[in-house]
């Protein structure tokens, strides 16, 4: 560890704990997907939104958080994220139309968005470069159970309560990790640390976007997190209503994708620590061809068509993940945070709006889905084809 102001046993809870809020808020309501478009009268592409948006307002808010956190350091950039998270919950439990549950939602991807810069920018200043990138692997692990365990609560929750208790369940969480937090956290921010000029100019970022390695692999997390979010948006209203599977079976076929999503990102360091290149490699090789079986198997109606694809690329976003945001954060270890914000912008802001347009191209979830994943082949060329200087790789 290159910072001892904590320990490791702290450290790993604090960041499990900040990692999870943004999971959290998109996974437990999915099973809920249509008792919501229902109860406030909208479509379920409507319903999709309350996804999308919320990851746009996650990437874009790290534009200021993530700079604020190098600047002031991480403990008040994740206090005031878990206030708002707690806040704005509440209020979607209160929502009684649809254009305050949409508001809610943006404000709660405000919330969500300081504790995710926070964890990861934690993640630097507590690791070396190569802990790092097995440190955000497991993290993405731990991710993962989340979607194993969420919808099941959340179906619980819908069938008993009705669809507004996920929110109110979401307060709770963020009233009990609040204080957690506050008896738990010392602040990581290196001495050194360091932000200079306007926290809204721009020009910030000059170095990571002038950086060729830091854009590779911050575009690979894009264009991977699309996939992800074209999934997760698609899925309810295809499995449910075009397959007719019951929320229960909706929530198990979505427990076992993750539980096998568990499962590699527990067993992808092991990949990483030998080679960050060759872990990247096949983790694109698995997402390009998790797409072309989605084509292949597309005129199959069948629940076990559409999530066997899935259950690969599980695979391939644990291995690509992981290295490719380890890879582009280790430049900029004094500037953690503004890193972090550039790849959460990327990450989220850029595959919500991505995913929000796409979703006007009106394919069915197959082929949405596969769409995405098969974006991802000009990178794995890229990757295999050009000299390691150039994507800033070591070959080991």
């Amino acid at each position: 560890m290159t910072n001892n102001s904590f320990s490791t046993f702290r450290s790993i809870l604090i960041l499990v704990l900040l990692v999870i809020f943004c999971p959290l808020a998109i996974d437990i309501y999915l099973p809920a997907f249509v008792e919501i478009a229902t109860s406030l009268s909208v479509s379920n592409s409507d319903v999709q939104l309350t996804i999308s948006l919320f990851m746009v307002s996650v990437g874009i808010a790290q534009l200021i958080l993530g700079p604020l956190s190098d600047k002031y350091g991480r403990k008040p950039i994740a206090l005031f994220g878990i206030i708002t998270y707690t806040i704005t919950s509440f209020f979607a439990y209160l929502a009684t139309n649809f254009d305050m549950l949409i508001f809610a939602r943006i404000l709660q991807g405000i919330g969500a968005s300081a504790t995710f810069v926070s964890c990861f920018a934690i993640v630097r200043d507590s690791f070396n470069a190569n802990k790092s990138a097995q440190m955000i692997t497991y993290l993405n692990g731990i991710v993962c159970f989340i979607p194993a365990l969420a919808p099941i609560l959340g179906s619980w929750l819908t069938i008993q309560f009705g669809w507004r208790m996920n929110f109110l369940f979401l307060t709770g969480f963020g009233l009990i990790s609040l204080v957690i937090f506050l008896s738990t956290f010392k602040e990581t921010k290196p001495q050194d640390s360091y932000y200079q000029g306007n926290i809204l100019d721009l020009r910030r970022f000059m170095p990571m976007l002038g950086h060729s390695g830091f854009m590779f692999n911050a575009c690979i997390c894009l264009l991977a997190m699309s996939a992800i979010l074209a999934f997760v948006t698609s899925a309810p209203a295809w499995l449910m209503k075009e397959q007719g599977l019951t929320m229960e079976s909706f929530t198990h076929w979505f427990s076992i994708n993750a539980l096998i999503s568990i499962c590699a990102s527990f067993i992808a360091p092991i990949f990483i620590k030998r080679s960050t290149k060759k872990a990247l490699s096949i983790g694109l090789m698995l997402l390009v061809l998790g797409g072309g079986l989605l084509i292949a198997l597309s005129s199959i109606k069948q629940a076990w068509a559409f999530m066997l694809p899935i259950f690969m690329t599980s695979v391939g976003l644990a291995l690509t993940l992981g290295s490719a945001a380890g890879k582009a954060l280790e430049p900029f270890s004094k500037q953690a945070g503004t890193a972090s914000a550039l790849i959460g912008l990327m990450q989220m802001s850029g595959a919500g709006l991505f995913v929000t347009i796409t979703q006007t191209f009106n394919l069915n979830a197959p082929m949405y889905v596969a769409f995405h994943m098969i974006l991802l082949l000009p990178m794995l060329i890229l990757l295999l084809t050009d000299n390691e200087q150039t994507l800033h790789y070591e070959m080991s």
